[in-house]
């Protein structure tokens, strides 16, 4: 069952991760390994989640990778699905 329009993963790593710890954009793109650019953009909806960046995440605040993979996952079918009469499919069946 698809969430009604979920959160890109980014708006979760801003507001559950990143503000309750006061840390910055900079500082937690240096704990992940990461760049400031790469998080930053994460955060800003403007990248998703690879499966590599979920690894990170699930270390850095103890969490699963599945979560943050399946967060992804519901975001990008969601934002799929909103433009499903815009693709030009014909349905098969057996003759």
């Amino acid at each position: 069952m698809l969430m009604h329009n979920p959160p890109h993963p980014g708006e979760i790593i801003k507001e559950l991760c990143l503000e309750p710890l006061g840390l910055s954009v900079t500082e937690a793109a240096e704990a992940l390994g990461v760049s400031r650019k790469t998080l930053s953009s994460i955060i800003n909806g403007k990248s998703g989640i690879s499966p590599e960046m979920a690894v990170r995440l699930s270390i850095a605040f103890d969490t699963s990778s599945e979560s943050w993979l399946n967060q992804q996952t519901q975001y990008d079918l969601w934002q799929a699905e909103q433009h499903r009469e815009e693709l030009r499919v014909k349905r098969l069946s057996a003759a």
